[in-house]
């Protein structure tokens, strides 16, 4: 009977280097001349130390627009060393009265709960993916988020710009927000949609 169940075991360790990339090499910097892929960029040939650093987060965003904040990313195309590692991170500006739309990934909760938190210098938040989430800066002073992605190149969809920045006609819109026609027309005169 030993010997029955060790075999399993034995074939489950020759298959775990093969789950992840990142067992198979220690890093990947991206090749951005080349065409991104599912599994990510192919690998630069020459590497070197600036690879692997990145001063984009340094300068505060432009928050002179319609939301008052700005994202500056580092993801893979910005900062190719984090290709194959599974991560990337952004800078978020706000300023006074500036508001982070809201956004998510994939939903798979439909529970409907808020979960809101005033954050203060050095506090941490994590937004568990697909969850609808904002930011709103009610201080008295500009305010700065760093933020980690668990990808290279993290997807996001705000849901002001998936409903109004488009060419769906107005009577659809209303249906699906419960807005009036009015109300509508000027938020998709606001985003830039038509119809």
């Amino acid at each position: 009977m030993a010997k029955i169940v060790m075999l399993p075991v034995l074939l489950s360790f020759l298959l775990l280097p093969f789950s992840s990339m990142a067992l198979t090499q220690d890093f990947c910097v991206a090749d951005l001349t080349c065409s991104d892929t599912p599994a990510g960029y192919p690998c630069k040939a020459g590497v070197g130390a600036g690879d692997f650093a990145y001063h984009g987060l340094a300068a505060a965003g432009n928050t002179s627009n319609l939301i008052k904040a700005a994202v500056t990313p580092a993801f893979v195309g910005q900062f190719p060393g984090v290709n194959g590692l599974g991560i990337s991170a952004a800078r978020l500006d706000i300023a006074v009265g500036g508001v982070g739309p809201v956004a998510a990934g994939f939903i798979s909760s439909s529970s409907n709960t808020v979960y809101t938190r005033t954050l203060y210098a050095g506090d941490i938040m994590v937004f568990p993916q697909g969850l609808l989430h904002y930011q709103y800066n009610a201080g008295q002073s500009a305010a700065v988020a760093l933020v980690a992605f668990s990808g290279p190149n993290p997807g996001l969809q705000i849901t002001d710009y998936a409903l109004f920045a488009n060419n769906l006609p107005s009577a659809i819109v209303e249906k699906v927000t419960f807005l009036d026609d009015a109300q509508v027309k000027k938020l998709k005169s606001v985003l830039g949609g038509s119809g």
